[in-house]
């Protein structure tokens, strides 16, 4: 298939567009430098020019605390972005299948040791992203109305080599190495490690995005998700375990939020398309530790 991936730089779309390469798609790749999602000409540009048979839509203001800075380019990117997108694939290439890439965070929290949410557990997004990645799961559902192929996607937290160290798993991997080099003093400071979230290695979400690509997979909403609550805690015990240290660990109050919990329920996705991940929470981990040990002497980078 012809296929179109915004946000294509990013953490995800850069393994995404590998994955799609050895499973013998052609990707057109565009990000933010080549394509302003806000902007709708510059939408009907990349259409007309790839005449796509499928779109991967990752790019979005992905950061909470970024959305919350700026809720006004939240709001640009992450809604009007999906509006364009959706509006030029209706008129330019009506036949395209639609992915629409959101997130677990459109649901409520719940209480650690809560059922998992499901597809059809009402949505209460709190923060400036999960509020516009709901608007715009909204648009998709009123397009496949109109007889549009959307697949609209809540992906749950997801990590792996590469990804930025302001996101918890590999903030904590970074320190880990680190420490265990001797570049910093063993001491943490954290917030609430009791919160549980749902986490995946990145290459399971991507498998899971290729398998939606299917025409023969209804188009509806899926989470994309383990299934399995881990307390963020338990990360950084994992970490420091494999890589035998044992650091001291403060909660600062200014990073401390009342725990709660927040997991998906996959059977939709699997029941679909026969997914199930195939990395293990402390494999994914491994090969964090593994690249900040590679990657940060003297100063961090994340590509991969």
């Amino acid at each position: 298939m012809r296929v179109l991936v915004t946000g294509a730089n990013g953490f995800v779309g850069r393994r995404l567009q590998r994955q799609l390469g050895e499973a013998s798609h052609e990707v057109f790749p565009c990000d933010r430098d080549t394509v302003d999602v806000s902007d709708p000409g510059s939408v009907d540009r990349i259409v007309a020019e790839t005449a796509p048979e499928a779109v991967i839509h990752l790019a979005a203001i992905s950061f909470v605390p970024d959305s919350v800075r700026d809720p006004t380019l939240t709001y640009r990117v992450n809604f009007l972005g999906a509006r364009n997108l959706i509006d030029s694939i209706e008129r330019l290439a009506p036949g395209a299948r639609v992915l629409l890439i959101g997130s677990g965070d459109q649901y409520a929290p719940m209480q650690p040791g809560g059922r998992p949410r499901r597809e059809t557990d009402p949505l209460m997004p709190r923060s400036p992203y999960a509020r516009t990645k709901a608007a715009a799961e909204q648009l998709g559902g009123l397009a496949t109305e109109r007889g549009l192929a959307v697949v609209r996607v809540r992906a749950f937290n997801h990590t792996g080599p590469g990804q930025e160290p302001r996101f918890v798993a590999p903030d904590f991997a970074r320190q880990i190495a680190a420490i265990a080099a001797g570049r910093q003093a063993p001491e943490m400071r954290v917030g609430n490690l009791a919160s549980v979230r749902d986490f995946l290695h990145v290459a399971d979400v991507v498998d899971a995005y290729l398998r939606l690509l299917d025409p023969g997979v209804p188009s509806t909403v899926y989470n994309v998700a383990s299934g399995r609550g881990t307390p963020i805690g338990e990360l950084l015990e994992v970490l420091g375990e494999l890589a035998g240290v044992e650091p001291h660990v403060e909660v600062e109050a200014a990073r401390f939020r009342p725990a709660d919990a927040l997991v998906g329920d996959p059977t939709r996705l699997r029941e679909a398309t026969g997914w199930t991940p195939q990395h293990s929470l402390r494999d994914t981990l491994r090969e964090l530790l593994e690249f900040w040990k590679a990657n940060d002497a003297g100063g961090h980078r994340a590509q991969a």
